[in-house]
């Protein structure tokens, strides 16, 4: 899902979030990716007849239409859309006894993966947000010497993957010889759980593309001799965000708590993509003004001739202004990005005029046309 998706997304979401129903007769379906479509249909026939049940007029017609016009829109499917299909429809009156039926139909930019029947006064939105939010990952590693948890985060979803021990003995109150003996083999069982954690870790993260970064917590120094002794291939090390000291938490918790003290450097990690980004533009504007074009006149010239590669385009902008150009940039293939003004940069891009392109080719912007 590209950032032309989530606006588009978003804005959907905010539109439905405005709408509440008098009574509970707004519904929302979700049917997952790959899920036989005619089941749902079956399904929602057999809501009419429960619907049939309310003991209020208005309420039951207002369901029972809503119902009937999600059943006809199934028939226009053959089959489920690859990533699933979100509906919504009901009356969104204001008017006590006044019918306004709407439905919304939306074929998700990324998989969804839960099925869902809701009548209920307001529409259910949270697994669209989820899907928001989903689109990058950051690995999770909780590190102790006789425990490890290694997990995932998407969005605000924390998912366990794989749970290793050590096998590493507590400490002994042996002196002498026997001390350093015992020593050796307890840093030695130490630094093959470092090593089989590293392989896990590899295993997991080292061909995941939507990996964003990785985050490391645990106790004491444990976390820095993992890094130090595990073995970790150099390109998940390169991965490594934020190295936390979270206690003796190797467990659920524990990567929720990870999660908790990271947030500083997550949210810093998409200020520093739209800083680069913006900085690469503006060097283009500055060394090669005939690959770069920026205002939204311009703009949308440059992709009305296809020579657009890549639109930046500002979140202050104006919305149908943000919309014109995302679908031109669909239609002719061009890549959107979209940027805040929460960095100097971002202020800079949006004083002049908030909409920036990388070019293909050199085009002459004609101002009559506009």
């Amino acid at each position: 899902m590209d950032d032309a998706d989530k606006f588009k997304l978003r804005e959907v979401i905010e539109d439905l979030e405005k709408y509440k129903g008098r009574h509970t007769e707004l519904i929302s379906v979700y049917v997952p990716a790959g899920y036989n479509l005619n089941l749902i249909a079956t399904q929602i026939d057999a809501e009419k007849g429960t619907a049939a049940n309310i003991k209020s007029k208005n309420t039951r017609n207002s369901v029972v239409d809503a119902l009937e016009r999600i059943s006809r829109n199934f028939k226009l499917y053959k089959q489920t859309p690859p990533n699933g299909l979100a509906v919504f429809c009901g009356n969104i009156s204001q008017q006590e006894g006044v019918e306004d039926i709407k439905l919304w139909v939306i074929e998700p930019p990324f998989e969804l993966k839960i099925k869902v029947y809701r009548c209920d006064q307001q529409f259910l939105l949270d697994p669209l947000k989820d899907l928001l939010e989903a689109t990058e990952a950051y690995g999770l590693i909780i590190i102790e010497r006789k425990e490890a948890t290694i997990g995932l985060l998407e969005g605000k979803n924390i998912q366990v993957l794989k749970k290793l021990t050590s096998g590493v003995p507590g400490k002994v109150k042996a002196g002498g010889q026997s001390a350093m003996r015992f020593s050796r083999i307890t840093e030695s069982m130490a630094k093959e759980f470092y090593r089989r954690v590293a392989e896990s870790a590899k295993h997991e993260f080292f061909e995941m593309k939507k990996l964003k970064g990785i985050l490391l917590g645990g106790p004491g120094p444990t976390k820095e001799d993992f890094l130090k002794e595990g073995d970790l291939p150099t390109a998940l090390k390169e991965k490594v965000l934020a190295i936390k000291d979270i206690g003796y938490y190797p467990d659920e918790f524990g990567l929720q708590m990870l999660v908790e003290a990271s947030n500083d450097v997550l949210s810093q990690q998409e200020i520093i993509k739209e800083k680069e980004l913006l900085q690469s533009f503006f060097l283009q504007l500055a060394t090669k003004k005939d690959k770069a074009s920026y205002g939204f006149d311009e703009v949308k010239q440059a992709l009305e001739v296809g020579a657009a590669e890549k639109v930046i385009i500002s979140l202050k902008l104006d919305k149908a202004r943000i919309n014109e150009i995302i679908d031109l940039a669909k239609n002719t293939g061009a890549s959107v990005e979209m940027v805040s003004d929460e960095t100097g940069e971002g202020m800079e891009f949006k004083n002049i005029g908030g909409v920036g392109a990388f070019l293909r080719f050199q085009f002459k912007f004609d101002e009559s046309k506009d």
